[in-house]
């Protein structure tokens, strides 16, 4: 298991939370995401063996926000 800490930027309420969250906690391998709104951030915690973080970053972008 890997735990992680992404830099997102272009969030901004509680859409934008739920939005992470569902999207990424779909993806097979994922164990945890929770975003820190206030800190720009999302915890994920995965199975690199399952997901790559690339398809990670991939999906939160296609929502709409910037993985830095």
């Amino acid at each position: 298991m890997q735990n992680l800490t992404l830099n997102v930027q272009g969030m901004s309420c509680g859409h934008c939370v739920n939005a992470i969250e569902k999207s990424v906690g779909q993806l097979t391998g994922v164990e945890l995401v929770k975003v820190n709104l206030t800190d720009a951030q999302v915890n994920l915690a995965f199975n690199k063996v399952q997901v790559s973080l690339d398809k990670i970053k991939e999906t939160i972008e296609d929502q709409g926000y910037e993985v830095e």
